[in-house]
């Protein structure tokens, strides 16, 4: 029995060193992972000449709302709606009879002042004459004399009222209070108004007119430098609801006195040329604002970067086909490029194909067709504010 026993362990053992063998044949004739293949470009210098955007609304520079002064119904528009009207032009009239009614009252009033403060000045002279005879006493002379100044008091009160209802009879004449467009007419004839309650119209001017945006606090030296130069430019362009580009520039007129505290933002008021009368008071847009960090800037195909912990990575073809990973400091996206501020030099090969599967070191196989990325012009889609990196 041992004897069979021992002459089965020898094929035993010669079957599993000869497959342990096999299987050391096999792993040799497989050989080391390939290499990844990957796509690189190089790192260039482009034109990256690009924009922030702010929403913007449309502002008149100068607007006035029309209120009555007097009461009563609209007999008279004297105006054709949405046409320009000049200062102290006629616009409306209210129903006059009243109150030229009372101002010829008024008028008749003086006329009867003046008589009584003849006839009591006579009086006064007339008695002074005899009490210096001796010839009257002397409560009629001073009865006389209070009697005068009575009479000039009620002219005095009299010429008051005159001015008075003269005031009301002017104000039922309204005119306009400064040169600009005036708007729907809120009300109709024979309609009936209060003064300070019933709202005419609307006047504002609109060339040129204002458009009003909200910067963010770390902004203000940036506008401040905007407001001190001496020529105008294309630096902001507003931009109309359709998404066409105004034609005019604006420049900045008026930079608020202080920060809102709750948004931390600050107002400015930019100008704009307004002869074609195409921007309209309450309009909604965006004004685009030349950044000045545009200009020859190194850029990147914004693919090639990867985020890690809120930093950002390339990968760098160095010698010897291995890769290296950089942290970059990114500015704004330019289209499908982004600029590099550092981290990286002008000529570095960028890893923009097959990053998932790269290690730092890692010996790579680079794929045909490498190139470089697209130099970005103006005609690149503007940055939105706040997003660049």
């Amino acid at each position: 029995m041992k004897n069979c026993l021992s002459t089965l362990s020898i094929p035993l053992v010669t079957l599993l060193i000869l497959t342990s063998c096999g299987g050391d044949n096999k792993q040799a004739q497989q050989g080391p992972p390939p290499a990844p293949a990957v796509s690189v470009v190089e790192a260039t210098t482009g034109s990256a000449v690009y924009y922030d955007e702010y929403p913007a609304t449309v502002t008149p520079l100068n607007e006035v709302q029309i209120f009555p002064q007097v009461s009563g119904y609209i007999s008279g528009i004297f105006f054709q709606e949405g046409q320009v009207v000049s200062k102290g032009q006629k616009l409306y009239e209210i129903d006059r009879q009243q109150y030229q009614a009372a101002y010829d009252e008024a008028v008749a009033n003086v006329n009867v002042a003046e008589a009584n403060l003849n006839r009591a000045q006579k009086d006064a002279d007339r008695y002074e004459t005899l009490a210096k005879q001796d010839a009257i006493a002397r409560q009629v002379v001073d009865n006389a004399e209070a009697a005068l100044q009575s009479a000039k008091m009620q002219l005095a009160a009299a010429k008051a009222n005159v001015s008075r209802v003269a005031t009301s009879l002017n104000y039922a004449t309204i005119k306009a209070p400064l040169t600009g467009t005036i708007g729907i007419s809120q009300v109709k004839l024979g309609a009936a108004v209060s003064p300070g309650q019933t709202l005419l119209n609307t006047i504002s001017a609109e060339d040129p007119i204002a458009v009003d945006i909200a910067v963010d606090e770390t902004d203000i030296p940036r506008f401040v430098r905007f407001q001190n130069r001496k020529h105008n430019d294309s630096t902001f362009v507003f931009v109309l609801p359709d998404g066409t580009a105004y034609k005019a520039s604006g420049r900045i007129a008026i930079i608020d006195r202080a920060v809102d505290p709750q948004t931390g933002t600050l107002k400015i008021r930019l100008v704009f040329n307004n002869k074609q009368k195409m921007l309209k008071s309450g309009m909604n847009g965006n004004v685009r604002v030349l950044n000045s960090e545009s200009g020859q800037r190194l850029l990147i195909p914004y693919k090639a970067v990867t985020e890690q912990m809120s930093e950002y990575f390339v990968y760098v073809l160095g010698d010897s086909s291995k890769v290296s990973q950089r942290k970059v400091q990114l500015g704004n996206r330019i289209g499908a490029n982004v600029i590099v501020k550092e981290g990286v030099r002008e000529g570095d090969k960028i890893v923009t194909e097959g990053i998932q599967k790269l290690r730092e070191g890692a010996v790579v196989k680079v794929a045909d067709g490498a190139g470089a990325p697209q130099s970005t012009s103006s005609a690149a889609a503007p940055s939105a504010t706040g997003q660049t990196r």
